[in-house]
């Protein structure tokens, strides 16, 4: 018989024998309560599924027969004893529910013992694979380890053609630099500065002359040596004729520098080309002299990133 029975069973017999009783303050109410708090205390799982119900229904129950021995009214100690009962049937649900937790979680542990034994069946099974899959991974590995051993051999002589290479591409890039000295570039906080006088257009033109592409064939010749660098090509103009005409006349020549060098094989990302017109002067405009040296195309080769400027100077 499960508890709701049981706690049923009691309430009936408790109220069957009270009515049968002749005294005249016994109250049914309260016989009834105390039948079922007393049966809800002597199930041996009161105090794990429902100990905090079980201790209120004592309790209650121990103020409801304090009201009846003072003599209180019938209504007062009926509602006491209701309370008890309260707490008593509460108790009752959570042992009840207890009860079928435990049942059920005996039912888990029995099908997880079943499906422990299949795993561990198949966990043999797995070892004996396992063992011929080691033996073979063994072998593999010796395999692989010799094949390492020659990469590692291979990669060593990689190594040292790499730092040939690196030796060479360094010499050929000192050898150029010093072909860029010869034309006389000068160090700078923007980079090295080439200055192209105008002797290499012809007057108000923009195309270059043949006796230019010595100069460039040497500037792609370090570009090509130096690919993290940069170029910036400054077309400038004396202050004669209009502004407009200056300024079109300026970029119009650092476009056909930039031209030659992106025909000479220079990627056309690594070239900028601007025109300053007739802004930025070195000389004064006011004689042929400084005019001459103000038309001019300033080619400007950036710093390699990080690494102090070279020098250059004589």
């Amino acid at each position: 018989m499960n508890i709701r029975n049981m706690v049923g069973a009691a309430v009936a017999v408790a109220l069957g024998v009270t009515g049968c009783a002749s005294a005249p303050k016994q109250v049914d109410e309260l016989e009834a309560a105390r039948t079922v708090v007393q049966q809800v205390e002597s199930v041996p799982e009161a105090g794990k599924y429902a100990a905090n119900e079980v201790t209120a229904a004592h309790d209650a129950l121990r103020n409801a027969e304090e009201l009846q021995r003072k003599g209180k009214s019938h209504k007062e100690v009926a509602a006491a004893a209701y309370i008890a009962r309260r707490h008593a049937d509460i108790a009752a649900e959570q042992i009840a529910r207890g009860q079928a937790e435990q049942k059920t979680s005996q039912a888990e542990a029995d099908r997880q013992r079943v499906v422990l034994q299949a795993r561990e069946q198949e966990a043999a099974t797995a070892r004996v694979r396992a063992e011929t899959a080691q033996r073979s991974a063994e072998q593999a590995q010796r395999s692989a380890e010799q094949e390492t051993a020659a990469a590692r051999v291979q990669a060593e002589q990689n190594a040292q053609l790499a730092e040939q290479n690196a030796a060479k591409a360094s010499a050929n890039a000192a050898a150029l630099a010093e072909q860029l000295r010869d034309l006389q570039a000068k160090q700078t906080d923007r980079g090295l500065v080439l200055t192209l006088g105008d002797v290499l257009f012809d007057s108000g033109q923009a195309s270059l002359k043949p006796g230019a592409m010595g100069t460039l064939d040497r500037l792609a010749a370090f570009l090509k040596q130096t690919p993290d660098r940069s170029v910036t090509i400054e077309g400038h103009t004396d202050s004669m004729g209009a502004d407009s005409y200056n300024q079109t006349l300026s970029e119009n020549r650092a476009n056909s520098v930039k031209a030659a060098l992106v025909a000479k094989g220079i990627d056309a990302q690594r070239v900028i080309a601007v025109g300053k017109g007739e802004t930025t002067p070195v000389a004064s405009n006011d004689e042929a002299g400084g005019r001459q040296q103000n038309r001019r195309v300033e080619i400007i080769v950036s710093n390699p990133p990080s690494t102090p400027p070279v020098a250059l100077g004589r």
